[in-house]
């Protein structure tokens, strides 16, 4: 490893606000998730568990290991960390069902006194519909990834800490949004036809392959910020450059297109409706919430 990326490594700070907030996420699903054991009729399958871990995990990993120092002096990095923040960790916390493991795992004061009041605040439940719309849903994450890849708001994440973490929350927040309609963790989302999902999809691609396209052919450093920043990997910042916009392609085709085809196979699968239930599990797999 050079000198500078093994300075980098070590001189980073051990992220204990993020890395907590992922460890009491974890404790509350767990918690939520072993209650649900006892119920059959209820029962949350482990995988749902084991992907909500790996959510959680793909999350820390983008803004609280060791990868996360390296985002300033590697474009590739800072593309990679967007990956996971979008495109892995929101969508694997989705299908983890997360709604009744949380209801259950979280203290009752809590569940009584705060959150049944504000679900049934009818301008909150409003805002929600409105919130999990698939025309915003699909807006949210298409605005983020351009406007934060814009060179002005991308120069000022990297020069200022405190818009740094901004352009990593509102990547979270945005994919969230952004993987709900396509999900559907819980009843009453799917406002539009489910076959109109893959082509929501296909068209989230677009945006994102023009930019990584961009990124790739450019034959000019697009942030200035990484003209100055120390040589990694034996790579110029141009090839670095390149290099995220290819990773920008590949990751984002391959993502979408997973459950493109699986929503796809579902619809033309024979005799299966795919209609909601229960307000258990998840309508992207055929699986139900109940199985061992």
């Amino acid at each position: 490893m050079l000198p500078t990326s093994h300075a980098a490594l070590h001189s980073a700070s051990f992220p204990f606000p993020v890395t907590l907030a992922l460890v009491l996420a974890a404790l509350v699903y767990t918690r939520g998730w072993y209650r649900l054991r006892s119920d059959p009729l209820n029962r949350i399958p482990a995988w749902r568990l084991a992907v909500f871990m790996t959510g959680l995990f793909s999350i820390w990993i983008a803004v609280g290991s060791t990868l996360a120092t390296l985002d300033d002096e590697l474009l590739s990095v800072h593309m990679l960390q967007h990956c996971l923040l979008m495109a892995v960790g929101p969508p694997l916390i989705l299908l983890a069902a997360p709604v009744l493991p949380f209801r259950l795992g979280l203290p009752e004061f809590m569940v009584q006194g705060i959150l049944l009041r504000l679900f049934r605040c009818s301008p909150l439940g409003s805002l929600g519909r409105a919130l999990t719309h698939p025309v915003f849903c699909w807006f949210a994450g298409t605005i983020t990834v351009i406007a934060w890849h814009v060179p002005a708001l991308f120069e000022l994440g990297l020069r200022s800490h405190w818009w740094h973490e901004t352009q990593r929350a509102s990547f979270f927040v945005a994919g969230i949004l952004f993987w709900i309609p396509v999900v559907q963790p819980w009843p009453g989302i799917a406002k539009w036809p489910r076959w109109s999902i893959p082509l929501y999809l296909f068209l989230a691609t677009l945006p994102c392959d023009a930019l990584s396209a961009f990124l790739t052919f450019s034959d000019r450093v697009v942030y200035p910020s990484y003209l100055s920043a120390p040589p990694l990997l034996n790579s110029s910042p141009l090839q670095d450059q390149e290099t995220a916009g290819a990773l920008m392609w590949v990751f984002v085709t391959f993502v979408y297109l997973i459950p493109a085809v699986a929503i796809t196979i579902e619809i033309l699968s024979p005799g299966r409706d795919w209609r909601w239930d229960d307000h258990r599990g998840s309508s992207v797999c055929p699986t139900r919430i109940n199985e061992n």
